[in-house]
Parts: structure tokens; sequence; C-alpha cells
């Protein structure tokens, strides 16, 4: 009888995004810009998950995120588990989680604060990490994950 599991293939040197719920898989390749790499990737949704019911998985070979680019993930996925991979063994796991403050990575929803006014960098306090929920340092309105806009 022949094995029918289908099998992705291992990656020698890069880094794995996993628990990353599934409909939120565009949106992490989206704000990583990942359809802009020249580098091999794999990915794959609704994949049975017991923590999260279904979920998505990003395989990139040659690639390792900087801290900015983690916070961005954090900031859609932040139940993501990050495995660093070294001659195709996982040397770190990270949990991504939502830092206390976002800087320069998202966009104020009040039109009239001066972030969309003025060549001026925003800059939020998280007031809640599992919600995602932003509060502007500058307007003091509060962006929630539904209106979330990752620049």
């Amino acid at each position: 009888m022949k094995d029918k599991t289908l099998s992705v293939s291992a990656i020698k040197e890069g880094t794995v995004i996993d628990h990353i719920p599934a409909n939120q898989l565009f949106d992490v390749i989206s704000i990583l810009k990942l359809d802009k790499i020249n580098t091999q990737m794999t990915f794959g949704t609704n994949m049975l998950s017991k923590k999260l019911g279904r979920k998505a998985i990003i395989k990139i070979e040659g690639k390792f995120f900087e801290v900015d680019e983690i916070n961005r993930i954090a900031l859609v996925a932040p139940q993501a588990k990050l495995n660093i991979i070294h001659d195709y063994a996982v040397t770190e796991k990270w949990v991504v989680e939502v830092p206390e403050e976002i800087i320069g990575i998202a966009k104020c929803v009040n039109p009239k604060c001066i972030t969309n006014n003025e060549a001026v960098v925003t800059k939020f306090t998280v007031i809640d990490k599992e919600k995602v929920a932003l509060k502007c340092r500058y307007c003091e309105k509060v962006t929630d994950r539904q209106h979330l806009v990752v620049i």
C-alpha cells in the first residue's frame, strides 16, 4: 500500500511562522511584503490546529526577521510562533508578543491626527495586547484590530 501523505520539504536555513490564524495568512504575507522577496517560500492554510481550530504556516528559506517585522506579525497574528531553522534543525523558538508600544508601523484611525497630516512618526501605547488595541500618543484615539492599518 502506497503512503498517500503529502509533505512540505524542509528548509535548510530560514524561518517558519506557525500558528497564524487561517484568516490572517494573507495579512501576514502582505505586511511582511513576502510577495516582494525572491526566495523559496511555502505556505499552507486551513490546517487543523488544536489551539486555533484552523491555522496557517509560512516557511521562508534564507529569511530571518528583524524586531520591527516581528512586531508587525504580532499586530495581525499575536499567537504566532517563529521557529528559526539552521542546517534543517529548529535552533530557536519564539512566541511573538505584542510590545508595550508600537512606533512607525501602524496608522492612526483619526484622520485629523497630526500623524496623518504631517511627516510625524506614529506612536501608540498598547492598551490591550490580547485584542490588539492601540492608543495614539498624539491624539489619544484608540485603534482596534478591525481598523488597524499596518504601514
